[in-house]
């Protein structure tokens, strides 16, 4: 959804959500090309094979539909060596979750996988995400 649908009047209709489309690889991704448009969840490891990424992953896809409620898109980093912007941004060390806000700022770090559950209530808690649902609850009175 682009940022000006986003406040139109008319309650958006849900397309199925594709995961292409939410989970990103961090080599492709600038994360200032997504400021005030996706609050990016970036998931790091040194390798795809571990543990905690392989947990967190499956945690993340299994509710998709719920993060994309909320903006986020995922941005996956596996590999040390490639210095990725985001990498090079958020300095992780070994396996690492970061939610960023829309305005680019550190909302919060783990260094273990969260829940969704988990994630989507500090979410919630940002003060641009509860404008966001006012907006949308005030939309759909109209």
């Amino acid at each position: 959804m682009s940022a000006q649908s986003a406040g139109s009047s008319a309650a958006p209709i849900q397309a199925p959500v594709q995961t292409e489309e939410m989970i990103l690889d961090a080599a492709e991704v600038d994360l200032n090309d997504l400021l005030w448009l996706k609050r990016p969840l970036v998931v790091f490891a040194d390798s795809p094979a571990d543990p905690r990424y392989v947990q967190q992953m499956q945690l993340l896809t299994e509710r998709l539909d719920v993060l994309d409620e909320r903006d986020v898109v995922i941005v996956t980093d596996t590999d040390p060596d490639a210095r990725s912007q985001p990498r090079r941004q958020l300095r992780p060390r070994g396996f690492m979750t970061v939610v960023l806000a829309k305005d680019g700022s550190v909302v919060l770090r783990k260094p273990e996988p969260w829940a969704v559950r988990e994630l989507t209530r500090n979410i919630d808690k940002l003060p641009l995400r509860q404008q966001e649902v006012r907006d949308r609850r005030d939309a759909l009175r109209q």
